[in-house]
């Protein structure tokens, strides 16, 4: 049976990834595409932004795509195959914040995946007005153009010819292999961007010779061999305010070291997190979220069910938190420990502030508030985006930017859904308080 081929469309903050998507979905080629969607951002609303079309949208708003979501896209890939007779082609929409290699990865690292889907290509969107901006400081908006088997270089009517042609070289320099295109608003032919032939492996262990080793979402890993009983997390102070563990029993043969046991806590990570409750132990197969913000010493209890091997996966390294495991007798000795090298970082200034609001906005007034915020605050909007109720009107008003520039028009009746309106924010120094107080005089 031949494999699914799957296209991942990256690129940078407002560089025009939905556009091509929304055209990609509305064009006639003949091809049954789902689609997967992933945001950075505090309210998920590019789902709302991608044109109703036939193909089915899964979304992912975990954040980052490359780091504890690729157990949730390795979810969403295995749920597809089991109706693969329905869809041609997988299409998947990163963020803007994503490392496009970790997501590749997974059609190489993981077996199952690997056995049913074939990546096509890696597309990356490249915002031909605003990339400057970006590519100095950001390892995410060069590992989008240095692992890209095609460029799009879009927006391209918003420069002169001479600064579109230094774009090209530049891009060119830093990943001759890719086919390079200019668009404007993302009109390129399909064919170029979709069957494009195959991802390059080669290529992507010439640029990152660590490409076939997975990133997770945890750094350290014990196995230990316990009783039944109850037994103590004990923690100190640690350089984050919170801490992810996970407790899960292992077979008699296994250790954390084994990559089968990482794959099935990686898809733990995927799941949903719950806090620890300071009256009930940590539960078994669950991700939770200890605090670990007052000073001093922090004990949690966890009760083992049954004899056996048991793995503990933490997010950050147990020495950075003095972390211990003890039992009545005092600390336990694990049988193996590992720890695993620390996923990629990103810029902590860049930060998503999402407001929704539930009364109709005054267009004027709107008008007048984005029209300071944009010329007071523009340089650090990454982007932004949102779908709004506009009083008096019946239509949903959606708007997109990115810096300085702003396009906002109606689209599509409300119809019978529940009217609001919801605007994301991403980008540096953002001052959420103020921003909230803004949208909110705008209502009418």
């Amino acid at each position: 049976m031949s494999k699914i081929p799957v296209t991942v469309l990256t690129g940078f903050l407002g560089s025009g990834k939905t556009t091509l998507l929304n055209r990609i979905l509305t064009e006639q080629h003949g091809k049954r595409i789902a689609v997967i969607e992933n945001e950075f951002g505090e309210i998920g609303i590019d789902q709302a932004l991608v044109i109703n079309a036939d193909e089915e949208v899964f979304e992912m708003n975990n954040g980052c795509i490359c780091c504890t979501v690729r157990g949730d896209l390795i979810r969403i890939l295995g749920g597809l195959m089991k109706r693969r007779d329905k869809f041609d082609h997988v299409l998947v929409e990163t963020t803007g914040l994503a490392d496009p290699s970790p997501v590749a990865q997974t059609f190489f690292v993981d077996d199952e995946i690997a056995s049913s889907f074939a990546l096509d290509g890696i597309v990356t969107m490249v915002d031909a007005k605003h990339v400057s901006l970006h590519i100095e400081d950001s390892n995410e908006c060069k590992e989008q153009i240095a692992f890209a088997d095609v460029l799009v270089l879009n927006k391209a009517d918003l420069v002169s010819s001479a600064e579109l042609d230094a774009l090209e070289a530049r891009v060119r320099g830093m990943n001759a292999m890719a086919r390079t295109w200019r668009a404007v608003h993302a009109a390129i032919p399909i064919g170029d961007v979709l069957d494009v032939g195959g991802f390059d492996l080669d290529r992507a262990l010439e640029t990152k010779p660590t490409f076939l080793e997975p990133e997770l979402p945890f750094e350290w890993a014990a196995t230990f061999d316990l009783v039944e009983g109850s037994y103590t997390l004990v923690l100190e102070d640690g350089p984050d305010e919170t801490m992810d563990v996970l407790f899960a029993p292992l077979a008699s043969d296994e250790m954390v070291t084994a990559r089968a046991v990482q794959d099935r806590a990686v898809r733990a990570w995927a799941d949903a997190k719950a806090w620890a409750a300071p009256s009930e132990p940590i539960a078994f197969d669950r991700v939770i979220t200890l605090d670990v913000r007052p000073p001093g010493t922090k004990r949690y209890a966890v009760r083992v069910p049954k004899n056996g091997k048991v793995a503990l996966y933490t997010e950050h390294l147990a020495s950075e938190y003095a972390l211990r495991f003890e039992g009545p007798r005092g600390a336990i000795a694990a049988l193996s420990t590992n720890a695993f090298a620390a996923g990629h970082s990103h810029d902590d200034r860049v930060t998503s502030v999402g407001i929704r609001l539930e009364r109709p906005l005054d267009r004027k007034k709107l008008d007048a508030w984005l029209s300071v915020l944009l010329r007071d605050k523009g340089a650090d909007i990454f982007r932004m985006k949102g779908i709004l109720d506009i009083a008096g009107s019946d239509e949903r008003y959606v708007f997109q930017g990115v810096h300085m520039l702003f396009d906002g028009r109606a689209d599509k009746p409300w119809g019978g859904a529940e009217r609001s309106s919801a605007i994301v924010f991403i980008g540096k120094n953002l001052d959420r308080a103020a921003l909230t107080e803004g949208f909110e005089q705008c209502q009418a």
